[in-house]
Parts: structure tokens; sequence; C-alpha cells
């Protein structure tokens, strides 16, 4: 008789940048699986250490359940800061901040994030399909986030990421939400307790503040600078720096002063006000810029008014009154 051989697992392999190949590790596939009660319907999104998943439970509805990437579940570090980024979740309780329902466990190394389902899109889709953003829309929204931000600094907490990308945003409701304290930090954190060695730094280099770019521990003042950037996006469509390279874009944040906001786009221009509040905010020296992430928020919005109010005789105030018709 005929011996059969069992038939082997079919091998995928990738071909590297080098020329070698190595062995595909397939995609860990959660969805339709229950975790510590979480029923995960669909993946909704993922970063290089976890995915985000909209899920459903018997108690909390619907909501987004955030798991660790199965090929971190051994490295310690990437366990604290999921862990940490979670307990600083915990801590920041503001309306204009996602919640967090629950952190755990569900199996070794399974750790799980469960938070508030926001209703909306990300910022950064939003902006890209209807920036510039009206005057009034945009002081809502930095408001918010200023609002959320300055709920964190007052438990010591800097969120160190502030962009488009880590704000949901309804636009029906004009309601913000602020998301992911992963690379967060505490104010208070004894050096031996960082998870950032010195001389690196995190978060996303467009957003960033210069100060941050030497790794040493950043003040709120840095969340000013990320929010002053997403105010000058969400006015202009564009960002404060040309670079088209990240070690370009590194050097300008050192060594040059940001695009002034009414050189962002040919054709589009604000008072004198607006600029002077936005490219404050964007100062080099934290200490030049506003005493907190509110007051630069009140201040913007202030000048915003103001610039509508001195532009309702206007030609821009007519154009508006006749696509209204």
């Amino acid at each position: 008789m005929a011996r059969h051989r069992a038939p082997r697992d079919t091998v995928r392999l990738l071909r590297t940048p080098t020329g070698s190949y190595v062995r595909a590790v397939p995609k860990e596939n959660l969805i339709g699986q229950t975790i510590a009660g979480y029923t995960l319907r669909n993946e909704v999104g993922e970063g290089g250490t976890s995915a985000v998943f909209r899920a459903e439970h018997k108690t909390h509805g619907e909501v987004a359940v955030k798991v660790l990437r199965e090929k971190l579940r051994q490295d310690k570090t990437a366990v604290a800061r999921f862990v940490r980024e979670a307990h600083y979740g915990e801590r920041v309780v503001h309306p204009n901040v996602v919640r967090t329902i629950e952190v755990g466990e569900a199996g070794p190394g399974l750790h799980f994030l469960a938070i508030e389902w926001a209703k909306g899109e990300l910022l950064e889709r939003y902006v890209k399909q209807h920036a510039p953003l009206p005057a009034d829309e945009v002081a809502t929204i930095i408001t918010q986030i200023a609002d959320a931000v300055q709920a964190a600094h007052a438990v010591g907490i800097v969120h160190r990421d502030l962009k488009p990308d880590n704000v949901m945003y309804d636009p029906a409701t004009r309601q913000v939400k602020l998301l992911d304290f992963g690379i967060a930090t505490d104010t208070d954190m004894a050096p031996e307790q960082r998870l950032t060695r010195a001389g690196f730094f995190v978060g996303t280099l467009m957003y960033v503040a210069p100060e941050a770019l030497s790794g040493e521990l950043v003040t709120p003042a840095a969340d000013q600078y990320s929010l002053a950037t997403i105010a000058y996006l969400l006015l202009s469509g564009c960002l404060p720096f040309t670079a088209k390279t990240p070690r370009e874009m590194f050097s300008q944040l050192l060594s040059q002063p940001p695009t002034p906001l009414n050189s962002a786009k040919p054709g589009l221009k604000f008072s004198a006000a607006v600029e002077h509040v936005v490219m404050r905010g964007l100062s080099k020296d934290p200490r030049q810029r506003y005493p907190d992430s509110v007051a630069f928020a009140k201040e913007l919005d202030t000048a915003l008014k103001q610039g509508e109010i001195a532009d309702s005789g206007g030609l821009l105030s007519r154009m508006k009154s006749i696509f209204r018709r």
C-alpha cells in the first residue's frame, strides 16, 4: 500500500531589500473572538504596537478595544507602555477625552484596553477633505482639544503626540474626542522610570515641539506647540514647515522659523491678530508661548471672532450672502 505524506503547511516568504528572503509571520486574526466579554466585530485601525477593533459588550454596548500585537507580547517595554497608556487614560477624565472602560490581560500576554466608542471620523481624514475650515469651526475644534489637553496637564500628564490622527471629530455635532496616550509622559516621573532613552524623541515629527527633539522630558508647553500646528493646518490646509524628508524636517524645526500663516497659501489671508496668536504658539522657545493651551485657544477664538467682525462689511461677507441664497 502506498504511503501518503501529510501535506506541509504553506510557507510564505517575503523578499527583503537586500535580496534575501524571510518567512512571513501570518497576521493574528482576532475578528469574531471574544476577549474578556468583548466580542471583536471588525478592525478599525492599526499601528506598530496594537490593533483597534469595534466591539460589543453586554453591559457597555458598542466600544473600541485596543489589543497589543502578538509579536510584542513578550516585549517588556511594549507591555509597560501599553499598560501605562491605559492608566493615563483612567486618570484623565473629561468630556473631550475618550473614556477608559477597562484595562486587563485576557490571556497570557493578551493585553487589552477597552474605551468608549467615539462617533465621527479621525480629524486627519476630515481635514484632508475640507480644509481650510471656517473660522468658527476651527475655534470650536481647537477649544475642545485645548480643554482635553488641559485636563491631562492638571493631573501631571503631557500627551506628547497631539495630531489630527489622534483626534476623533463628529462634524454633525462638532464634538471632539482626544485619543491615544500611548507615548504620554508623567511630569513627575523619575528618570529611571522613563521608557524613552535620553537623546531619542517620540512623537510625530510634523507636530512635535522643537525642544522635544533632544529626547528630554518635555513640559505642557510642548503640547501647546502641537496644538498651534493643528490650528495652522485647520486654518490653511498647510503645515508650518515644508520639508520633504524627515532629515530636512528635523533641521528646519531646529534652525528655521515656521512659515508665517499669511504666507501658507496664496490668496488666503488672516487678520494680524490671528496670525500673531498662531505664530506665538509656534515659538521655538517654550517661554515665549502662552501660559497654557487654554490661554492659546481663548486668544485664537477672540482673534478669529474679531476678524469676522472686521470683515462683516467686506467682499468676503457679500460673497457668503450670495452663496447662501
